[in-house]
């Protein structure tokens, strides 16, 4: 995911993601202030600075070096005392903060920790940070519904567009409904099959307690495959191929479609 930009009292903070987590940037933060990044050291140096890093690693880090913790907590406070982040991490194998070389290079912190710090700086500083970061998210939020309902519109276009082709081409005159209808759903299936690899009957029996159906429950990914290959079997129905030489054709679309999305950075931008 690209970075994000977001202004706290005229200073642009850098936002990036690292492993679907938000980590702010602490040079940028420091950077606002005259004493500029050389604050972020005296702020690690502090005794209650690395008390509460230390309990936020216990919780959040399974990996956390608590031994080595323990020589630090015993060493803050002497004079002669020294840490860095990079001694920090190297030490502790910490996950709150990392070190990010090149361009918007500089001391990223896990949001949590963002906030400590930011605190630490200025009260008034912290509160606007925390304000934009939350309209950050809420404009995320707000896309990812839109680029959503989008997609589920799209779905549903296309989804008349199959039933329009399977009514025209696999639909003998005078069926009853009940009929019909049983013909739609294993022309359903047949997508189901070919993108998510079972039924929607398969699907409902594994997942009893899920709310919705198969479809409900996929990523946006497979939402945007399905739409694809709703639009696809609707030339292939018209073409007169077989249900049997369909499901081929479709499910072969369907790897070939999802292994490109799964690496296309403008859908995980989506996320």
């Amino acid at each position: 995911m690209a970075n994000k930009k977001i202004s706290v009292k005229g200073t642009e903070i850098t936002v990036f993601i690292l492993n679907e987590v938000d980590y702010i940037s602490l040079t940028d933060m420091a950077g606002g202030f005259k004493e500029g990044s050389g604050l972020i050291g005296k702020w690690i140096t502090n005794k209650n600075t690395l008390e509460y890093l230390g309990t936020w690693e216990k919780i959040n880090n399974p990996s956390f070096n608590y031994p080595e913790f323990g020589v630090i907590e015993k060493e803050a406070g002497v004079n002669r005392f020294i840490m860095s982040v990079g001694q920090w991490i190297e030490r502790t194998h910490s996950i709150s903060m990392t070190v990010k070389p090149g361009r918007y290079g500089g001391t990223y912190a896990h949001k949590d920790i963002a906030f400590h710090f930011a605190m630490w700086l200025s009260p008034e500083f912290q509160i606007y940070l925390v304000n934009e970061f939350q309209r950050l998210k809420a404009d995320e939020n707000n896309r990812l519904k839109l680029e959503w309902n989008i997609q589920r519109t799209l779905a549903k276009v296309n989804y008349h567009i199959h039933t329009d082709a399977i009514k025209e081409n696999l639909i003998p005159k005078e069926l009853s409904k009940s009929q019909t209808s049983v013909i739609y759903a294993n022309e359903a299936d047949l997508l189901n099959v070919a993108l998510f690899g079972i039924t929607s009957k398969q699907w409902r029996e594994k997942n009893e307690k899920n709310i919705g159906n198969i479809r409900d429950a996929a990523t946006i990914e497979q939402l945007v495959v399905l739409s694809n290959l709703e639009s696809i079997n609707s030339v292939l129905i018209h073409q007169g191929l077989s249900q049997s030489e369909r499901l081929v054709m479709l499910n072969q679309t369907a790897i070939t479609q999802m292994k490109s999305l799964l690496v296309n950075r403008s859908i995980k931008k989506l996320k």
